[in-house]
């Protein structure tokens, strides 16, 4: 690959250069597609798609994360649309009934690719081409050459305003290894802006990090209360940080801007900022550009539970939709409603309790008032039929509501119940003590 030079590397690009309408034409009836995942959409690809709705009866087409308006996703029709990790344009159409979600680890999806899945196109975006012939697309370097590696198919958008990003591994795709290319004008990234946060989730974090120390590694799941616990970081004392987490957002970037991120003490991957993919705003974009301190890994790796319990001081924080009174925790439904997906958050937990000094929490706000004004608990005495279980009642270690932290290891079923009960809203207190004394949980 190495001995060509630019020139020869050039002439083969422009051989493979197609259109994004012949692009589109190249999926048949019957086909199974990957297409993108997070901010890397390929939104050129994905109308032009769309726009051939009347020649396909079906078309199986997955995806994970997604942040971009997808003309495919709101078409419906004859494309079957799959989703590793349910975000809201793709809830709304799980409940029309277009679309359905893949329950996984995220750690395993290299493997459910190269075992489980037929894929004959992967369509992804990427970094213009550089002077060796490679295609970065360094801002998810989760699991896009595997795909590619497994598909009968490879073709790229090519968007010039995509940051390069380099990686453990994986971060790279050869132009030899390439199909098709799918050239498009220059744009910004769709930005995956953080939701607002407020005083509760900042109470929330600030209990979590009252229990931090330096040279800490953090993972931070997705949502408010990341924001709310990077704001909580930069305004404290900590110091010589790390990071090692599936997502990296924003906050991260303010934790590092504020000089809190050095690495220093990490085990593995010492002074690199690790993540398996990355969604923000513009300004992240162009904070992890060619930044060498950043380092995008493999979700195999990243998530890895042997990995994450080598890191010493290792610190999960990730959110929750419920907690049962046995400390079970549900994060991806609501019955039989579907909200996310599983993503990393028990492999992170298990990792990161595993880990020499390692800490895992779990964080939610105590109640939820629906557009009605009605106020619900979220502990709750035992889920909705059909609720997943995202993490089982041994893996959970602390809950965090903003009305204190518990730490659930070691601790009876009648002392769990307990102790959550001490951290809900206290309008469900007395509620939740009599509904765990009819179960069984424990006797008054």
């Amino acid at each position: 690959m190495s001995t060509r030079d630019i020139r020869e590397l050039k002439k083969e690009y422009d051989q493979k250069c197609i259109t994004v309408e012949e692009a589109a034409r190249l999926i048949r009836d019957g086909d199974s597609i990957e297409m993108g995942y997070s901010v890397m959409f390929p939104r050129a690809f994905d109308a032009a798609l769309a726009a051939r709705k009347d020649e396909l009866d079906h078309v199986v087409v997955r995806n994970g994360v997604l942040f971009d308006a997808s003309r495919v996703l709101e078409t419906g029709g004859p494309f079957e649309w799959q989703t590793w990790h349910a975000s809201s344009d793709v809830r709304r159409a799980i409940e029309r009934g277009t679309a359905n979600h893949i329950p996984i680890k995220f750690s395993e999806m290299p493997r459910y690719m190269a075992e489980n899945l037929a894929v004959d196109a992967v369509i992804f975006t990427t970094a213009e081409m550089d002077r060796h012939g490679y295609f970065n697309f360094g801002l998810d370097g989760s699991h896009f050459l595997r795909e590619a590696k497994k598909a009968k198919t490879v073709i790229l958008e090519v968007n010039p305003s995509q940051p390069r990003v380099y990686g453990r591994c994986e971060s790279e795709i050869h132009l030899d290894d390439v199909d098709y290319i799918v050239e498009v004008e220059a744009h910004p990234l769709v930005e995956a802006t953080e939701r607002a946060f407020g005083d509760i989730d900042c109470k929330i974090a600030e209990l979590v990090v009252e229990r931090m120390k330096d040279g800490s590694t953090l993972q931070l799941g997705i949502g408010a209360l990341p924001g709310a616990v990077g704001d909580v970081i930069a305004q404290s004392s900590l110091k010589d940080l790390g990071v090692h987490t599936e997502l990296y957002v924003d906050s991260f970037m303010r934790i590092a801007k504020a000089g809190k991120i050095t690495g220093r003490k990490k085990t593995l991957d010492v002074g690199r900022q690790v993540y398996a993919f990355l969604a923000g705003t513009q300004e992240l974009y162009d904070f992890v550009e060619d930044n060498p301190e950043f380092m995008t890994a493999p979700v195999d790796y990243v998530n890895a539970v042997s990995i994450i319990a080598q890191q010493r001081r290792m610190v999960s924080i990730n959110t929750a939709l419920h907690v049962n009174l046995r400390g079970e925790v549900s994060s991806e439904t609501v019955g039989m409603r579907h909200i996310s997906g599983a993503g990393g958050q028990m492999d992170f937990a298990l990792g990161s309790y595993l880990a020499p000094e390692g800490m895992s929490f779990i964080c939610l706000h105590a109640s939820h008032v629906d557009k009605n004004g009605k106020r619900t608990s979220n502990i709750v005495p035992a889920f909705e039929t059909g609720t997943i279980v995202t993490m089982p009642a041994p893996t959970t270690n602390y809950v965090v509501t903003e009305y204190g932290i518990v730490n659930l290891k070691g601790k009876s079923t009648a002392e769990r119940a307990r102790a959550l009960i001490s951290i809900a809203h206290p309008e469900f207190r007395d509620e939740l003590t009599r509904q765990a004394m009819e179960r069984g949980v424990w006797r008054a």
